[in-house]
């Protein structure tokens, strides 16, 4: 059953009631732009009575040019979603805590080149020097790292799971910093590469505490949301708290249907923010007419960070800044628990479109992205003749509390055509391919005449040839370029390069262990650095891992002392000179190689049952 009428008469009662208000983007007539039964047909699939769905903000020239929702706030109380529902934004926060630091910036209480220990001295020393890893920087882990995801920390929401914490659970500010605390190495020494890290976001936070004497969320609210009228937004640090029309947020359910699929963590910065499509709508305004911060807060957020060694990535200040069909965007993605969010501006264009869902399987992203074809088909490039094949990438899928998943570019190549690929030439292509700097394992495979590259248990991406062994891959709107070593090399090897990377993985030999050497891996492991031991068992010819809060886990054997499986990305075994095992190097998301040590052998007999502690 459709409900737009009901929509369209709330929204305009909340402006009627609100017209005093400051900053508030008017509101065209719907009626009046055709563009509109397009944009609701994007989102038909979710535009049901029994279903979670979205919120849809259409911003042209600082007036919402459509405003609408699809689906279910509530299942169990049959609320539907409004433009005036509560959201979870996941990491679409993140442009609200750089916003606050970058204020506390203009005001001469903090600089960017401030090391995070100046006002988190309680932090290990790791924090300040790098150690005597090979390219170490000489400086510590600066505020201006944080902001850019070049820092190396590790991601402490998967330092977290991992240690058996779960979305559901309370978590703290303070169990988030004891966690960082424990850690002994980083994913790599600070300015040298760029890896997502939900980490930076949450410090900033505790800076913006120490240095203001407010919280986020205190800060925050009277710095940003209330001048710009924002009266729907808050950082939500408290997890029993009341949020007015919030919507719950669901996943699909095994046996059909939904379940809830909420968390109970009050950590900030990094996510929490929770708003809703309108008052983004007063957010996106002042970009174009800013009425805090001034132009050079718009100019600071905007400014993408460099590599130590000057290569440009395109994460800016909480904020993504790349190229969609020719044109400039900035955007970024946000993922939590069942929610999903995505705020995309085409500034050049004067155009932005927010799309907040509360289904764990919405991609607001391609939304978003589908919705700015529909009103900017005539000012954007034609998109890469490869992206008609639909093909999924390499790239990650949300991840916690978001990532900025989705950035664009026309790919190298895509749109020429690929010669026949014959299987017995496939042979030299296919095989295992392990990415050592990141600790990622990919197949390549021959199935039903395609060239598959497969990142986990998918059914993969297709590798579509240009020449030789170059070849194009689909990454939502973009294409990532892989090639492999000519025919006339015997290397294995394969290189896959993306907008704004490039990574080199190298062929492995696969190996199936025998049941007696699946039992040497057996035992109990801690992990100081999670304060955490897990329990492995080898039962019915399979290695299984036993973690506090979790089902017991079946890894999968890829190359030598090589494992993977739910939630782990990698787990290689560690042996001594005798070939003993006695420990292993665990890594997931982003959190590399945490050392874990075989605390005892296990005896004859012993319960197949463990846990994490």
């Amino acid at each position: 059953m459709r409900h737009r009428s009901s929509s369209l008469a709330v929204v305009l009662a909340a402006l009627l009631a609100s017209a005093a208000r400051p900053a508030a983007p008017p509101v065209e007539d719907p009626r009046a732009d055709p563009r509109t039964v397009k944009a609701d047909a994007v989102f038909a699939r979710f535009d049901h009575r029994d279903s979670p769905g979205c919120a849809l903000a259409v911003v042209r020239d600082g007036r919402v040019a459509y405003a609408r929702g699809y689906g279910m706030a509530s299942l169990e109380l049959a609320v539907p979603i409004t433009p005036l529902t509560v959201f979870d934004i996941g990491s679409t926060s993140k442009q609200f805590t750089a916003a606050s630091v970058l204020l506390l910036a203009q005001e001469g209480k903090l600089s960017l080149d401030d090391e995070v220990r100046k006002f988190l001295p309680e932090l290990p020393a790791l924090y300040a020097i790098p150690g005597s890893a090979a390219g170490a920087s000489p400086a510590g882990i600066t505020l201006r790292h944080l902001l850019h995801h070049t820092s190396g920390l590790r991601d402490y929401i998967n330092l977290m799971i991992l240690a058996g914490a779960r979305v559901e659970d309370v978590t703290t500010d303070e169990d988030a910093l004891a966690m960082l605390a424990r850690q002994k190495a980083l994913n790599f020494s600070p300015g040298r590469q760029f890896s997502y890290s939900n980490t930076g976001y949450f410090l900033l936070s505790q800076v913006v505490k120490r240095v203001s004497g407010k919280t986020l969320a205190e800060f925050a609210a009277e710095r940003l949301f209330r001048p710009l009228a924002m009266n729907d937004t808050l950082f939500l640090d408290d997890h029993a708290r009341v949020v007015p029309r919030r919507a719950s947020a669901y996943a699909p359910a095994a046996a059909g249907g939904y379940r809830t699929d909420l968390s109970n963590w009050e950590q900030t910065g990094d996510g929490a923010v929770n708003t809703t499509v309108l008052d983004l709508a007063k957010w996106d305004q002042n970009f174009y007419q800013p009425r805090v911060g001034g132009e050079a807060l718009i100019a600071q957020l905007t400014t993408t960070g460099s590599l130590a060694g000057g290569e440009k990535i395109d994460y800016a200040r909480g904020l993504v800044v790349d190229q969609y069909r020719g044109s400039r965007r900035v955007r970024h993605g946000g993922s939590w628990a069942g929610y999903r969010a995505e705020l995309l501006r085409f500034p050049e264009q004067r155009f932005s479109v927010i799309t907040l869902c509360n289904l764990a399987t919405a991609d607001p992203a391609q939304l978003a992205d589908q919705v700015a074809d529909i009103y900017l088909a005539e000012r954007l490039a034609a998109p890469p003749a490869a992206a008609v094949s639909g093909a999924a990438g390499p790239g990650s899928g949300p991840g916690q509390s978001g990532s900025p998943a989705g950035a664009a570019g026309e790919g190298p190549a895509a749109s020429r055509p690929a010669p026949p690929l014959a299987e017995a030439e496939a042979a030299r292509f296919t095989g295992l391919y392990w990415e050592q700097r990141g600790d990622r394992v990919r197949r390549v495979l021959w199935r039903e005449g395609k060239l598959l590259y497969v990142r986990g248990e998918g059914g993969g991406s297709e590798l579509l040839r240009i020449e030789g062994s170059r070849f194009t891959m689909m990454a939502g709107a973009a294409s990532a370029e892989v090639t492999f070593p000519p025919a006339s090399d015997d290397a294995r090897w394969m290189r896959v390069v993306v907008p704004g990377e490039q990574v080199v993985f190298t062929g492995v030999v696969p190996v199936a262990p025998s049941p007696s050497e699946l039992a040497a891996f057996a035992g109990s492991f801690y992990c100081p650095e999670l304060d955490a031991t897990y329990k492995l068992t080898s039962e019915d010819g399979a290695l299984r891992l036993h973690a506090r809060g979790r089902p017991a886990r079946s890894l999968e054997p890829l190359f030598a002392d090589a494992f993977r499986g739910p939630g782990l990305d990698l787990l290689r075994f560690e042996r001594r000179e005798q070939g003993r095992v006695f420990g292993f190097a665990l890594s997931a998301g982003g959190a590399l190689r945490l050392q874990c040590k075989r605390s005892r052998v296990p005896t004859r007999g012993e319960s197949d049952q463990g846990g994490v502690r």
